[in-house]
C-alpha cells in the first residue's frame, strides 16, 4: 500500500481513524491486524516527517518542537506499540434519586430560587401538579375526568361565556359577572367565523341550549369549551357556575400515560394558599376515582406526585403527607 499523504491531522482526526480501525478489528475481519499495522505505521511516519500534529503540550521549560511531546496517553498503545492519542471520555452525570418531601417542605423548596443555579424569571410562573395514577386510560370504566374548585384561584383572569335564552338566567349571569352572554346569534357567528369568534376562556350553558350547541361542537370541543353535564358546566344555576369559574375552577383528566396534570396557582402565592389549592385539587381527583379501581382514597390509586413551576425542576411529594 502506498504511503498516505496527510496534512498534519489533528488529534481528533487521529482518534476517529483509530476508532474506525478498532471497529474493523472488532467486526471480525481477517485482515484487521494488517489494516491496523499499515494505517498506523503510515500515519505516524507522515506525522514525524511533517513535524507532528498541530496540538503539542509543552514539556518543562521547552518551547521548541524537539522538546515538545505529543498530547497522548502513554499507557494506551495501538497494536503496533505506538502511543494512541489521549481519549477524554464524556462526562456522565449520575442520576439523582431525590427522596419525597412533605407537602409543606416541597412547596417551600419549589418557591426558593437560587440565582447561582437558576436564572430569575421575568414572569410569574405557574405551579403545576402531576399525579401518576394506576388507571388504564384505554378502558372506558377507568377514565378520570372532573373539575376542581381552588379556594384561592389559579391567578389567571378567566373570561366566562354563558349560553342561554332564559330571561332569569340572563339576569343572573350578568349580576354574577359573566363576560359574554351567548344566544342563537353568537352560535351562528361561531359557526360562520370559526375559532376567530371565540373570545372567552370558559363556557356555561343551560340545558335547553345543548341541542343548539351541537352545531358548533366541533369548534368548542377540541378547545375544551364544550359544556358537559358531568363537569357541572350545564346547569340552571348559572350564577353559581360563573362565580366558581371566576374564582378558579380547574378541569383535569388522565392522559394516555395515566398522568393527571393541573395548574394550582402562581409562584407568587403564599405557601399556605398553594397548600390549600393543592389539597383541594388532590381531593377532587380522589373523589373522581373510578369504581374499577378497588379501594378508597389515595393508596392504590395515586402512585406518585410531583410539584414544579413553568421553567423549574420538579419536587417529589410524599403521599403520606396528603392522607388525612
Amino acid at each position: 500500500m502506498a504511503s498516505l499523504r496527510l496534512r498534519r491531522p489533528s488529534l481528533q482526526q487521529l482518534l476517529l481513524l483509530e476508532t474506525r480501525v478498532c471497529a474493523t478489528i472488532a467486526s471480525g475481519h481477517s485482515d484487521g491486524d494488517s489494516i491496523s499495522h499499515t494505517l498506523t505505521h503510515n500515519i505516524v511516519e507522515n506525522l514525524l516527517a511533517q513535524g507532528g500534529p498541530k496540538r503539542w503540550s509543552s514539556s518543562a521549560g521547552g518551547n521548541s518542537s524537539h522538546d515538545a511531546q505529543p498530547l497522548v496517553e502513554q499507557s494506551i498503545r495501538t497494536l503496533d506499540g505506538l502511543p494512541l492519542p489521549r481519549y477524554i471520555p464524556p462526562r456522565v452525570r449520575p442520576e439523582r434519586h431525590r427522596q419525597p418531601l412533605p407537602l409543606l417542605e416541597a412547596i417551600q423548596e419549589m418557591k426558593e430560587t437560587d440565582p447561582s443555579q437558576r436564572k430569575q424569571r421575568k414572569f410569574d410562573e405557574t405551579v403545576e401538579v402531576a399525579l401518576n395514577t394506576s388507571v388504564d386510560p384505554r378502558r372506558g370504566d377507568q377514565m378520570v375526568r372532573g373539575m376542581a374548585s381552588l379556594p384561592h384561584g389559579t391567578g389567571k383572569k378567566v373570561r366566562v361565556c354563558v349560553f342561554t335564552v332564559q330571561d332569569v338566567a340572563l339576569g343572573a349571569a350578568r349580576e354574577a359577572g359573566a363576560d359574554v352572554i351567548g344566544d342563537d346569534a353568537l352560535i351562528s357567528k361561531i359557526q360562520q367565523d370559526g375559532s376567530s369568534a371565540i373570545n372567552f376562556d370558559a363556557c356555561l350553558a343551560t340545558p335547553d341550549m345543548m341541542s343548539k350547541l351541537g352545531k358548533i361542537a366541533r369548534i368548542l370541543g377540541p378547545r375544551g369549551l364544550m359544556p358537559n353535564p358531568k363537569l357541572g358546566t350545564v346547569t340552571q344555576d348559572v350564577a353559581a357556575g360563573v362565580v366558581a369559574m371566576k374564582q378558579g375552577r380547574v378541569e383535569f383528566r388522565a392522559d394516555k400515560g395515566a398522568i393527571i396534570h393541573g395548574g394550582v396557582g402562581k409562584k407568587s402565592f403564599s405557601v399556605e394558599a398553594l397548600q390549600e389549592n393543592i389539597e383541594a385539587f388532590v381531593r377532587s381527583v380522589v373523589e373522581a376515582r373510578p369504581k374499577a379501581i378497588k379501594g378508597q382514597g389515595i393508596p392504590g390509586y395515586i402512585l406518585k406526585m410531583t410539584l414544579s413551576t413553568t421553567m423549574g425542576p420538579s419536587v417529589p411529594v410524599a403521599l403520606s403527607s396528603l392522607e388525612k
